[in-house]
């Protein structure tokens, strides 16, 4: 294992602590009896406290030092004080350990009393310190030069995406996106729970993947040497439930879709499905607005969010628009009545990418999805869908061809989908039928046959009502996030290359920071802007040139440098 300078003197520093005796590892338990949440709530003079957290800075004068203490709920400033923590002849504790063998990042529990500074900052002074856990490897800090600007922070996505550890010991703001998404979750069963629904746990290893147009994760089960599939959706295991004789079922569920990745999407995600005896897509388009005002004023303490240079306001009721009311009015094409060709051929004149696997279902959806999605800002019901588009729904009691269904739309994404759900067994057989017909074309979103699912539905299921929400998806919109990245602990990564690790310097960052703008410079102007010296230029350059940080190349007789 290649280890950097700073990886092998934290390696050293660990072994002599072991050689003092000092387990860098302990194993027995530090009772705390105070957090910096605490200690700040109910602060008063010498009151002794017992905290636990991570070394984040420290500026040591001689015998004594401030540092700065952060545990789960914040910071908060400790004085370290040698005749305080060494009140005997024996100063080792200090001078030694203290001074030399810890580290930022370290975890330490202190024992102390509080106190306030000259300056008027809540300050724990240090009685005695334990080393609870050595790091071995340096956190990022951030430095501020004169001009307040910032280098080295831990901005850069993948990296934060792959350390989320490090992220969210560095950005400590970060935790709050996932705090939020907690309330989300709690919020909703409070109110799912009140209304006397029951959460339920459904298969996610299925023999088939239904209750969504979607392409599957497949495995192999050994024991049974069947294939096996990650579920898509909990969709036809909750009706199978409200047959079975529940009023009202939800499920918290993971899903996983072997289809793209971008800044909304991740192949496994997190949704919400709650299903509602006796009831249709009218009452729960009431029940949707009146849970998602509920969830923002539990999260952010009010029925407003803001997400980009939107403000939305969660406040019932939403609009309701029809599917074909939305076409007809950005794109002049009323689809009432149209042939799969007429469809094709529209959808291809206005610069839709089309190909003979589409059917009538599919070229609609791909119609409203270019040319109307981006016009709903606010929450707005999007309302009675053609057939074709939905497989597992209430053919419409009034509008010939139509379905009773509904998808909430905000800032132009669909954050909800919801149902007058399909009882009838032969007609949900004959739409089956409809998607095997379609999958033999080549589309591999196309839903497959449940004859169990069916099975169930010939013992009858009462009229019933579905809702689904994207999890993910609407804590970003409650937290102003637009990449859906930021709102998953772990997301999904390419697998990550093997770099070497590189210590650089202040002479090498000089270098990267006049880079930064992306630009090719005349490797004579960087020189003279970094300041340094023909033997330090020389030492940095050469640095990041062999790591491939920076590429040098000549150009009409000019001698150019930029990143690589």
């Amino acid at each position: 294992m290649q280890l950097s300078e700073q990886e092998i003197i934290r390696r050293e520093k660990l072994n002599k602590l072991t050689e003092m005796g000092i387990n860098a590892f302990p194993a027995e338990e530090y009772t705390i009896t105070d957090t910096t949440e605490s200690i700040k709530q109910d602060f008063s003079e010498n009151k002794q406290v017992k905290i636990a957290g991570r070394l984040m800075s420290r500026r040591i004068q001689g015998k004594a030092s401030f540092a700065e203490l952060q545990d789960s709920k914040g910071k908060i400033q400790v004085y370290f004080n040698r005749d305080e923590i060494c009140p005997g002849d024996d100063k080792e504790l200090y001078n030694e350990v203290y001074k030399h063998l810890l580290d930022i990042g370290d975890i330490i529990g202190i024992e102390g009393t509080l106190f306030t500074t000259q300056v008027g900052e809540m300050t724990i002074l240090v009685k005695n310190f334990t080393l609870l856990t050595k790091a071995l490897r340096p956190l990022p800090q951030a430095k501020t030069d004169e001009n307040g600007v910032v280098h080295d922070a831990f901005n850069d996505p993948e990296l934060r995406y792959r350390q989320r550890y490090v992220d969210l010991t560095v950005n400590p703001q970060v935790k709050e996106i996932f705090v939020k998404r907690t309330k989300l979750f709690n919020a909703m069963r409070t109110f799912f729970n009140d209304a006397g629904y029951f959460e339920v746990e459904t298969p996610i290893l299925q023999s088939i993947p239904g209750g969504a147009a979607a392409k599957p994760f497949m495995t192999h089960h050994n024991a049974l040497d069947i294939p096996l599939y990650l579920r898509i959706a909990n969709e036809l295991y909750l009706k199978r439930l409200i047959v079975g004789g529940f009023d009202g079922v939800y499920e918290f569920s993971k899903n996983f879709r072997n289809e793209g990745m971008d800044r909304t999407h991740n192949p496994e995600f997190t949704a919400m499905e709650i299903y509602v005896a006796y009831k249709d897509y009218n009452w729960m388009m009431d029940f949707t607005e009146k849970l998602l005002e509920f969830c923002a004023g539990q999260v952010n303490g009010n029925s407003e969010s803001t997400f980009g240079e939107h403000t939305i306001n969660w406040k019932a009721p939403y609009p309701r628009v029809s599917m074909t009311e939305a076409i007809q009015k950005y794109t002049g094409f009323d689809i009432t009545g149209k042939t799969e060709k007429e469809l094709f051929d529209f959808a291809k004149s206005i610069g839709i990418e089309v190909n003979e696997t589409m059917g009538k279902g599919k070229l609609i959806d791909e119609i409203f999805g270019e040319k109307c999605e981006g016009n709903f800002i606010q929450p707005t019901f999007i309302t009675d869908y053609p057939i074709e588009m939905s497989p597992l729904t209430k053919k419409h009691r009034s509008k010939e061809g139509l379905t009773e269904r509904f998808e909430l739309m905000v800032c132009g994404k669909e954050i909800a989908n919801a149902y007058s759900e399909l009882n009838d067994p032969i007609d949900q057989r004959e739409r089956f039928e409809s998607q095997m017909a379609l999958s033999e074309r080549g589309d591999d979103e196309a839903m497959f046959i449940d004859q169990d699912f069916l099975r169930a539905l010939e013992y009858g299921m009462p009229p019933t009502s579905g809702l689904g929400i994207g999890m993910d998806r609407l804590i970003m919109f409650l937290t102003n996030n637009p990449s859906i990245q930021e709102v998953l602990f772990f997301p999904q990564m390419r697998p990550e290359k093997a770099v070497p690790q590189i210590e650089l310097g202040e002479d090498e960052h000089a270098i990267l920071d006049i880079l930064k703008s992306g630009e090719q410079l005349p490797l004579s102007e960087v020189k003279e802007k970094s300041k340094l010296s023909g033997k330090k230029w020389d030492k940095a350059s050469k640095t990041l040139t062999k790591n491939n940080l920076v590429k040098v190349e000549k150009i009409d007789e000019v001698v150019l440098m930029k990143l690589a």
